[in-house]
């Protein structure tokens, strides 16, 4: 495979169509992410899965692998007994297997690897991933997510995904760690309605990446597909950068049950207004899998 354009480019030339959710596409081959590292512990246990599972989204028409390090940390990997040099070797291994099932696809686009950082909260395993607020100053935010920066920038992915950040302190922390690293990145929100899911306004949350010449695109994702109509609109505006858009499926995560619930309100058709309204980049998250990654790549790619 020829090596692609930079990432950038390719969005100030059109749209590139992002994968879908990883976890989902991983319990679906039958692997169980019931465990605080999530698709994480895969990097230790089984990597060939989480290969695969990027196989599965680049055969779907996915340009863009979002990388199995969303819940991989040093805190998290050594709970489990993995040293930092073990933990550092895990981190570049989830950008390997993204790489790894580019170079096996039969396809000859551009593919594209982004190197997942999530939130703090994502660590934590206990859902303050969806509030933010943890009593953390921007300092002690940008000491916890520089060092997995640093490594996963070394392991040269494309773009770093700064996903599902909950508010505005976080996403100052990661802006400060961003700086210097040599790679993009885009960094996408998860909101609620006009607000981060720590409440404030998205306008006033996009906006911290407007002059952030590192960030290449602006977003949110892990939101229902309705909170996606109006922010993708928002932050075009607000940044005058490519929008990075992938919501959930628009079904519910009941905590007590443990269980999805409701209906997808996700449709391949909304993408086009997305994409009319400032969106570059373009998939899905939570329950969003290959088959629906398919019908939005057949959208954004019709004459």
């Amino acid at each position: 495979m020829s090596t692609p354009p930079a990432l950038a480019e390719a969005l100030a030339d059109g749209t590139v169509v992002l994968d879908g959710g990883l976890s989902n596409q991983l319990a679906a081959a039958g692997h169980d992410l019931g465990d605080a590292l999530w698709s994480a512990r895969l990097l230790a246990e089984d990597p060939e899965a989480v290969t695969a599972a990027h196989l599965a989204y680049f055969e779907a028409g996915a340009d863009v692998a979002i990388t199995a390090s969303y819940q991989a940390t040093f805190e998290g990997f050594a709970r489990r007994g993995i040293g930092r040099e073990g933990a550092a070797d895990l981190l570049a291994l989830s950008v390997e297997c993204a790489r790894t099932a580019a170079r096996r696809t039969g396809v000859t686009r551009p593919l594209w690897v982004a190197a997942s950082v999530g939130p703090y909260g994502a660590m934590l395993a206990d859902g303050s991933e969806y509030r933010g607020r943890y009593g953390l100053s921007a300092a002690e935010l940008e000491r916890f997510h520089r060092p997995r920066m640093e490594v996963l920038a070394e392991a040269a992915p494309d773009v770093l995904a700064l996903e599902t950040i909950p508010d505005t302190d976080e996403a100052r922390a990661l802006l400060r760690a961003l700086r210097g690293l040599g790679v993009p990145a885009w960094l996408s929100y998860s909101a609620s309605g006009d607000r981060t899911r720590a409440g404030q306004p998205l306008e006033e949350a996009f906006a911290l990446a407007a002059r952030a010449d590192e960030v290449i695109a602006v977003g949110v994702n892990c939101c229902t597909p309705q909170d996606a109509d109006r922010a993708v609109t928002l932050a075009a505006r607000v940044t005058g950068k490519p929008v990075v858009v992938y919501p959930n499926s628009g079904e519910r995560w009941d905590a007590g049950a443990r269980a999805w619930t409701g209906r997808s309100t996700f449709s391949a058709g909304q993408v086009t207004g997305w994409r009319a309204s400032g969106a570059r980049l373009i998939g899905g998250c939570c329950r969003v899998g290959p088959g629906t990654i398919a019908s939005v790549a057949s959208v954004l790619r019709a004459p």
